[in-house]
């Protein structure tokens, strides 16, 4: 349940800087209202799925996909583009999301 908790927070992130983005280029204040509430109800999810996922997984997770998450959004939505050194970027976080998680899971076996 941690875990989509974390996600739900991710989600939530990703909608919050995207209507951040969409504010600041002329989208008023309503993009500001509900950027305000996405990333609050984002950091309340991320201190929920504390209770069972380390701080640190749980913040690398939420901040790295998010970061994936909000490019794809930036390519999709706002029509911005990737250069390939910024594509090896993406696919190095993701590679170092995939190996904290898996120590993650490590720990736990250790533990029981």
């Amino acid at each position: 349940m941690a875990w989509l908790t974390l996600m739900a927070a991710i989600l939530s992130e990703i909608i919050g800087t995207t209507f951040m983005a969409e504010a600041a280029r002329g989208g008023g204040y309503l993009g500001y209202i509900v950027m305000a509430l996405a990333l609050a109800l984002s950091y309340y999810l991320l201190s929920l799925s504390l209770k069972a996922i380390s701080v640190g997984v749980a913040y690398a997770v939420w901040e790295g996909l998010g970061l994936v998450g909000l490019t794809l959004v930036g390519v999709h939505l706002f029509g911005e583009t990737l250069v390939a050194q910024e594509l090896i970027g993406l696919a190095l976080a993701l590679i170092g999301l995939a190996c904290v998680t898996l120590g993650e899971q490590d720990d736990g076996e250790a533990a029981a």
